[in-house]
């Protein structure tokens, strides 16, 4: 069908529901159906006239509605049917046949699923969903109604994506009668915000009517009646007499029975025009209890008859006993749908299951002729493994000495450190013996000329030396058993280690030992220590080694620029101690060149250095890594 029908089905869904409607449009399409030939064109026109004289006149509509479906079955035009089918079962729901109302939806939605029509499945969910809601089913209708709105979010028509706003105000009315008020107030918003558009017309007062619902729910009563009255102010025939009801609603809480009774009359004549049953019965019963409280028994005596006959029309036990048997009907369909689903799942794995078993057995076909061909060449790997073999030996050997050369330069600079810490201690020692020396000699000539008190005095002297002699002494021998115990071989046993001692302590080492092969160097060195990180479980030779590379190659970087800089430059080189948590963090830092970004990835590659042949190995990070990997 043209995609213009689906325009007339939404445009008349929102605004032929007027009685305003003008006579010319439906003289001209009377006219054309009855000159048209018996074809899908005399279906569309048909459809066309039903939709709009749904909400003015519903038994007409129920009529054309028969005739347009008859004719497209007769064709065995399925779309036609499938839409003349819907607007039978709304124009049913209009005039509260709720039993043939969803049956003639239910098999509208079987035909829209069958011919893959999204359009009309949108429109039969939605109208099923809403009848469910009538009917007081709130969950059932909710979900045939959230079914509706995802669909319908993914229609690219502009005119059908107009629906929207109706939808989400069904959703948001199942949700009030659900008892939600607030999950109704969103949804009845943002209907209200995709209608803004619109001109001012049946979806705006219906939205507006349930927004003054949620309002009185929520204990807002003026402001449910500001929604009422803007509500009638539109005057849209077909919701205004539900407005009108509950304007009528509200006065009667709020105690002022004349306003409500006033409203409550209006709504009765204007719901009979528009052919709300449900709402006339609503206004009945509420007539009842007004003309009682007045006395007026033979008012509330006539309205109470309409109002049963009402709802034995609406729902008498005919009318519920034909709901069960449709709604039995509805579920074995499903079910034999689910069973049919199943059944073409299974034969479908079936065929699958064929495939797979054939694409099996041409894969074990072509892994035995790979087998032979690897046979074949694996024979001959086995002569070129033995050569590798060798090769590899002849690398692992290479890879040793490698290590061990560069364990034995970091060996060198620790010890070129270690000879200038203790160089300075034995300084003293030197010096103060040289000096007791000379206070000795001085001494025995006082002691010859019998100056007694100047010979002690000397003495002590020669005493307060002696003393400092022991304690620079004392201070060599802890320097050569510390440096002993860092340079003995690791244990592998963790053990508790201060950390900040440990790397003040080969900081000043690194250093030293570079000044001993450069007397020109001279570098600032920064610390900054946490003084809350206590002793932790480390091995400490590994973690010395670690910081002695990290600290060399600060220092040779910072040097390197030294020589290239300007005399404004100062090399400088940082180190800084920090509690993270459960973890120790060491951060070494220098003022140098830095680490060019093209190969910041590659700095703990065994081998890899961007030193001058002969200077270094490449293996100093790399064990560095390993180490501190080890320690976790």
């Amino acid at each position: 069908m043209q995609k213009t029908f689906f325009l007339w089905l939404l445009l008349f869904l929102l605004y032929a529901k007027a009685s305003s409607q003008s006579n010319s449009y439906t003289d001209s399409l009377r006219q054309k159906i009855e000159s048209a030939n018996k074809d899908t064109n005399k279906v569309n026109l048909l459809i066309n006239l039903t939709w709009s004289y749904l909400f003015i006149n519903p038994d007409s509509t129920i009529i054309m509605a028969k005739e347009a479906r008859d004719l497209a079955s007769e064709l065995n035009y399925s779309e036609g049917e499938g839409v003349a089918l819907t607007a039978l079962g709304e124009a049913l729901h209009t005039t509260g046949d709720f039993p043939q109302a969803l049956e003639a939806l239910f098999n509208a939605l079987r035909i829209s699923r069958e011919i893959k029509n999204k359009e009309i499945e949108s429109d039969c969910l939605d109208f099923i969903g809403i009848a469910y809601v009538d009917l007081g089913e709130y969950r059932l209708g909710l979900n045939y109604l959230y079914q509706a709105k995802e669909m319908n979010d993914k229609f690219p028509l502009k005119a059908i994506k107009r629906m929207t706003g109706y939808r989400m105000s069904n959703i948001g009315h199942a949700y009030e009668k659900l008892g939600k008020p607030d999950s109704a107030l969103v949804f009845q918003q943002q209907a209200q915000i995709l209608s803004q558009n619109l001109p001012p017309g049946p979806e705006s007062a219906l939205i507006l009517t349930r927004l003054g619902v949620i309002q009185a729910d929520l204990g807002n009563q003026a402001q449910a009646l500001s929604y009422y009255r803007d509500a009638v102010q539109i005057g849209d025939v077909l919701n205004l007499g539900s407005a009108q009801y509950r304007l009528a609603e509200l006065f009667y809480t709020l105690h002022q029975p004349d306003s409500s009774l006033h409203y409550a009359r209006l709504a009765f004549i204007n719901n009979q025009r528009a052919v709300e049953k449900q709402w006339v019965l609503e206004t009945s019963n509420l007539l009842v209890k007004l003309y009682k409280e007045k006395n007026n028994i033979d008012s509330a005596f006539h309205y109470q008859k309409v109002s049963l006959a009402l709802k034995d029309s609406l729902f008498g036990p005919e009318k519920f006993h034909k709901l069960q048997l449709l709604a039995i009907n509805e579920e074995q369909r499903q079910q034999e749908i689910v069973q049919k689903q199943k059944e073409i799942q299974q034969e479908n794995e079936r065929f699958e299951n064929k495939i797979k078993i054939f694409s099996l057995l041409a894969i074990v076909g072509v892994f035995l002729f790979l087998a032979i061909i690897l046979y074949r060449n694996n024979l001959q790997k086995k002569k070129a493994n033995g050569v590798l073999g060798k090769t590899l030996s002849t690398l692992k050997a290479t890879q040793s000495e490698l290590i061990q050369s560069e364990k034995m330069a970091s060996l060198g600079e620790l010890t070129a450190g270690i000879a200038h810490e203790i160089q300075n201690p034995l300084n003293f020692v030197n010096n103060f013996s040289e000096v007791n020396t000379e206070l000795i000699e001085e001494m025995k000539t006082e002691l010859r000329a019998g100056n007694n008190e100047q010979a002690i005095a000397i003495a002590d002297d020669i005493k307060e030396n002696e003393q400092k002699i022991n304690h620079h002494g004392k201070r060599a021998d802890a320097i050569v058993k510390g440096m002993l115990q860092h340079s003995q071989a690791s244990t592998g046993t963790k053990q508790p280690t201060n950390i900040n001692a440990l790397a003040d302590e080969y900081l000043r080492l690194s250093y030293h030992g570079l000044r001993s092969k450069d007397k020109s160097f001279d570098a600032t060195l920064k610390t900054d220590f946490d003084e809350s990180i206590s002793n932790i479980n480390v091995i400490p030779q590994d973690i010395g080694r670690v910081l002695l590379n990290l600290y060399n190659n600060a220092f040779y970087d910072a040097n390197e620029k030294r020589k290239i800089a300007d005399e404004n430059y100062k090399p400088l080189v940082s180190v800084s101690t920090k509690r993270i948590n459960d973890k120790v963090e060491i951060k070494v830092s220098d003022n140098g060149n830095g680490i060019p970004q093209n190969i910041v990835d590659k700095i703990f590659q065994p081998f890899f250095t961007t030193k001058p042949t002969g200077q270094g190995t490449g293996l100093g990070l790399s064990l560095s890594y390993d180490i501190i990997k080890t320690h976790g």
